[in-house]
């Protein structure tokens, strides 16, 4: 039921600077980030096994897996903005971002479940059901994931705060990439491996998705997100203040061609397992734990290093970083295992403070954009991102299909990989290391002179 809106709170809702407002509950901290359980599985488990299983599970050829894939999250481009502009507008007594996260967030779970159920067996009917239930779940998580990453902006009107929100968030969502992206290729082999152990593994991931919902619906309860001010009065005209502001845009695009580079990386770990250490059954699960464990650790230096340095020079830092690490990884196959996930970990510790920053961010450019204003941009700003951010994990799968495709890469009904050529492998090695290493690091010369007034020395 529609309530009237809430009254006005100058600490978030005021222009920047106004007054310091008190410092979020931990409490608050930690439920918002709970919600990182459903991005983050959702980001990660179709980029892993998603591709690997309409190839080597259902016989679908890598060029055309690459589409299905592809295309139902690039849907996301069009559905983001209008899910974004119907969180701004919504009016309920429990504040215009938590009933989505509630309804939206049980929908992905279930829909989740539903790609991997499997009901037409292998071949090309079984291909065309996971295109189809893929698109559903695609726009359920943007019905999600947008006005979850909207409420930062709305929970308070202090940077460093917001920061320290985006800290917790991004350490949860290292270990949902831990949990999800490590113990869903076990939970395939343990339960069977095939159709039958990829049923299981969507259910696994499922109650993964539900738990970050309903724990981010909860855990926010006690705070305002901000009073329901004015929006613009049309779609089109929001897109056109987000698209006019430059640093948001500038932003943007580097973080969407970087997701689509790490994306890239998280659809390659598989074949790279297999095709490259010779290790499918444990090589998944330990790539994941050198990847994203050291993230957990680094986290609090990353936020240290981010407070001395400014943010954009943190995350030019990060994203070299990991670029680096990447590019590394080409002499993977002259190197020893362990010489490999060393690298790896090098990787997620660039992968961290890339995330981190640019995350914390997007909502300063949200609240500088609405104190300018006076108008609710954080839903159509979110919107854009999280279609982008979508745009890009989905590209990055496709990118790597197809120079599987090139490279002459041949598809299994089995439930394991067939035998490949050398050339087949070539392409593996270069679209795990190379291809990322290149998107990741060329996004960063987009930052070049970034900054947001007034208070330039907080994001420089």
């Amino acid at each position: 039921m529609d309530a009237p809106p809430a009254e006005a709170d100058p600490s978030v809702a005021g222009p920047t600077g106004a007054r310091r407002p008190d410092p979020l509950p931990r409490r608050v901290h930690a439920g918002y980030a709970l919600g990182s359980l459903a991005t983050g599985a959702f980001g990660t488990v179709p980029g892993l096994l998603l591709l690997p299983y309409l190839t080597d599970t259902l016989g679908v050829a890598a060029g055309v897996a690459a589409l299905l894939v592809l295309l139902p999250k690039a849907w996301d481009v069009l559905v983001n903005p209008v899910a974004g502009r119907l969180s701004d507008r919504t009016r309920s007594r429990w504040g215009p971002r938590r009933p989505w996260l509630l309804g939206a967030g049980l929908a992905l779970a279930v829909l989740f479940a539903a790609i991997f159920a499997a009901p037409f067996g292998a071949g090309p009917a079984a291909g065309a059901y996971v295109a189809v239930a893929f698109l559903a779940t695609a726009t359920a998580f943007a019905f999600f994931q947008v006005p979850y990453v909207a409420m930062p902006a709305e929970l308070t009107g202090d940077r460093a705060e917001r920061t320290r929100l985006m800290t917790w968030r991004i350490a949860v969502l290292a270990l949902a990439i831990l949990v999800s992206g490590a113990v869903a290729p076990m939970v395939v082999t343990a339960t069977g491996d095939g159709l039958a152990g990829h049923r299981w593994m969507g259910l696994f991931v499922a109650a993964l998705i539900a738990l970050g919902a309903v724990g981010a619906f909860l855990g926010t309860r006690a705070v305002a997100t901000g009073a329901v001010t004015e929006t613009e009065p049309t779609l089109r005209a929001q897109l056109a203040v987000a698209a006019g502001n430059r640093p948001f845009r500038a932003l943007l695009l580097c973080f969407v061609i970087q997701s689509a580079g790490v994306a890239t990386i998280l659809a390659g770990v598989s074949y790279f397992a297999d095709q490259i250490l010779r290790d499918p059954e444990n090589g998944p699960t330990l790539l994941f734990a050198c990847f994203v464990g050291p993230a957990l650790l680094v986290m609090p230096l990353w936020s240290r290093l981010g407070a001395r340095l400014g943010k954009r020079t943190a995350l030019v830092a990060a994203s070299l970083l990991l670029a680096a690490g990447a590019l590394a990884l080409v002499a993977a196959p002259a190197l020893p295992a362990a010489a490999v996930y060393a690298v790896v970990a090098l990787l997620g510790v660039g992968y961290a403070g890339q995330q981190v920053f640019a995350l914390a961010l997007l909502p300063d450019c949200v609240a500088h954009e609405t104190a300018r204003t006076g108008r609710r941009q954080a839903g159509v700003f979110t919107g854009l991102w999280t279609a982008g951010e979508t745009f890009g994990l989905a590209l990055g799968p496709g990118l790597f299909g197809l120079v599987l495709q090139v490279s002459g890469y041949v598809s299994s009904d089995t439930g394991t990989a067939a035998a490949q050529s050398d050339q087949a492998r070539l392409g593996v090695l270069l679209g795990f290391t190379v291809l990322p290493a290149l998107l990741v690091g060329l996004a960063v010369l987009l930052l070049r002179g970034w900054t947001l007034d007034p208070d330039p020395k907080g994001d420089r």
